[in-house]
């Protein structure tokens, strides 16, 4: 029996461990020789992710160093399994022993003990935000590949409550200049006002993450099931925090007419321009070739201090107001998450591309 904690088809991670447990880890399979690779790698990734760096998010102190066991030697990939594990040295299991006879709204409480009849109440356990941490170590060695060919990656947040970036003021290098990942500066104060109210008020809000993928090559994806905006819709929800995926103008393109929302072609000295990109980079579930635009929401945390209406095993109605350490959004550190899980699935889809034609096979086995 699988229990869902493994993704990709040539590029494979499988994530592993607990809130609260020992560790938590990965193991990352398909990884080509060859590689040049390192913990410092990893940790540069993990260190975007960490808790405690700010007000906007958990206390929790943890180091979340990077230690790789196995499938790299003497800085280079071997091509067997890579596994990554990062030791949990800061739990405090006994701020959520009260949670294990009631159900935390918004939470995974209640629909993992009708699954299993069982629960880990630490923390949430698997569907804590500290699975993300392998995705995370298996989206650095991704993105490790994807530069190898030049496909870039640009994440950030791009609405936090309902307050949005301004394109004109757009800056990459602000991304992770600032706590929030805002690529615009000009937001940064507005914003951290209206989080720090929420706090004081014993709230949260959500956002919504932004990706754009530049350099991606054309005719990734399968016709049918494995499309590519279907395996990066999956590979995005599959963040406990998402609730929603959109591709180029998505849910926009809903309320559109066709001669709207419809690419327009022309050539220009023999190169195919496309004069618009409302599609996103994705047609037919493959890509065209043109930028790839993915936009991922995010839930409000939901332990929040606020007194919160719930039942407890016993049937009783009652009143909770959580404790422990959470983050007041999860925004800012989920975008390195959102950028790590659409780096796998690319280079997952990349690999698989690659016997697409016989050219390619051709190219790899006679030339």
């Amino acid at each position: 029996m699988s229990t869902g904690s493994n993704y990709g088809k040539s590029f494979t991670i499988s994530t592993w461990g607990e809130s609260h447990g020992e560790a938590v880890g990965v193991v990352i399979d398909g990884c080509p020789a060859g590689l040049d690779l390192s913990s410092e790698d990893v940790q540069i990734e993990l260190n975007k992710r960490k808790p405690g760096k700010s007000i906007f998010s958990t206390p929790r102190k943890e180091d979340d160093k990077a230690h790789i066991i196995s499938g790299v030697f003497e800085g280079k990939t071997t091509g067997t399994p890579i596994s990554i594990i990062v030791y949990n040295n800061n739990q405090k299991s006994k701020d959520y022993s009260e949670i294990a006879t009631y159900y935390r709204p918004g939470h995974a409480d209640l629909t993992y003990d009708m699954k299993y009849g069982f629960r880990d109440y630490r923390g949430g356990g698997r569907s804590s935000g500290r699975e993300t941490i392998g995705r995370v170590a298996g989206g650095a060695i991704a993105k490790k590949i994807l530069s190898e060919i030049n496909i870039k990656l640009t994440t950030y947040a791009r609405t936090i409550g309902n307050i949005s970036i301004d394109d004109n003021n757009f800056n990459e290098n602000e991304i992770w200049n600032n706590d929030l990942c805002l690529p615009d500066k000009n937001r940064v104060e507005k914003v951290e006002k209206h989080l720090l109210d929420l706090i004081k008020n014993g709230n949260s809000c959500g956002g919504i993450i932004e990706c754009k993928i530049n350099n991606i090559p054309s005719g990734l994806g399968e016709p049918v099931f494995d499309r590519l905006d279907a395996e990066l819709a999956k590979s995005v929800m599959s963040i406990g925090s998402i609730k929603g995926v959109e591709i180029g103008n998505g849910f926009t393109a809903a309320s559109l007419t066709g001669l709207e929302n419809n690419d327009f072609y022309n050539y220009s000295d023999d190169r195919l321009i496309k004069e618009t990109n409302n599609a996103g980079g994705i047609l037919g579930g493959i890509s065209d070739g043109s930028q790839v635009i993915l936009r991922a929401a995010v839930k409000p945390t939901p332990s929040i201090k606020s007194t919160q209406r719930t039942v407890n095993k016993d049937k009783n109605n009652i009143d909770i107001n959580i404790k422990g350490r959470h983050d007041p959004i999860i925004v800012p550190r989920a975008v390195i998450v959102v950028e790590s899980m659409v780096a796998i699935t690319l280079v997952d889809m990349l690999f698989r591309n690659m016997n697409s034609k016989m050219d390619n096979i051709k190219k790899l086995y006679l030339d």
